[in-house]
């Protein structure tokens, strides 16, 4: 199914997801009025708070990964240092509806219209829309929704290595979370990710909590 500019659907051929252990990522499986589903997408010029409280208004669930951030505030020619909470990633938003929810809202609402879909370069047809099963989604939360100095996002350059062992906790406050062992700044870490969209390490996991899965 490929977006056109007026928000309609046209039917095309597609492929099925891949199901690597029962998640992955959709490859653009549904059609217009299908049930909901997660869309990664970007946000020009770092609106994505904004986007995110029109979508809150709406009652339209989303996601966008926050960490604090030490910045300096000036008053009256002082200098204070605060953390405040900032979006861990520029210009992510991850929403949850319909294809046809979406486009129709991209088009109608002003706040709204800023929002781009992600596009699946992997997929073995063109203008494939990204999409992020439920299962993988909720996995990613359960590490990424953490503010505290737990997990650290991570760019490309950050993780080195593009093989490792795949894991599941097995206690803890991450329990039942499943992800990655990559090399880290040096260190051995859990890493769970969206591919091509996001990575999120947990800053310590001890060995005997693991459990390699297939």
């Amino acid at each position: 199914m490929m977006e056109m500019e007026d928000g309609r659907c046209l039917r095309a051929d597609v492929s099925g997801p891949r199901t690597e252990s029962g998640k992955g990522q959709g490859r653009d499986t549904r059609m217009c009025g299908d049930p909901k589903m997660w869309f990664p997408m970007r946000v020009t010029y770092q609106r994505e708070m904004k986007v995110k409280a029109e979508l809150d208004r709406l009652g339209i669930e989303n996601f966008v990964p926050m960490r604090y951030k030490v910045v300096e505030r000036h008053n009256n020619g002082d200098t204070e240092l605060r953390r405040v909470l900032v979006p861990a990633i520029n210009n992510l938003i991850f929403v949850r509806s319909t294809q046809e929810r979406v486009s129709e809202l991209k088009r109608t609402n002003e706040v709204l219209e800023p929002l781009r879909y992600m596009m699946d370069h992997t997929a073995a047809r063109e203008h494939a829309i990204m999409t992020v099963a439920d299962g993988e989604m909720e996995n990613f939360m359960r590490v990424a929704s953490r503010t505290d100095d737990s997990v650290m996002f991570l760019d490309d350059e950050t993780v080195l290595g593009k093989e490792g062992k795949r894991v599941e906790i097995m206690g803890g406050a991450f329990e039942g979370v499943t992800g990655v062992i990559r090399r880290v700044k040096r260190c051995k870490r859990v890493v769970v990710e969206i591919e091509g969209v996001a990575s999120v390490a947990i800053a310590w996991v001890p060995a005997g909590m693991l459990k390699e899965i297939g």
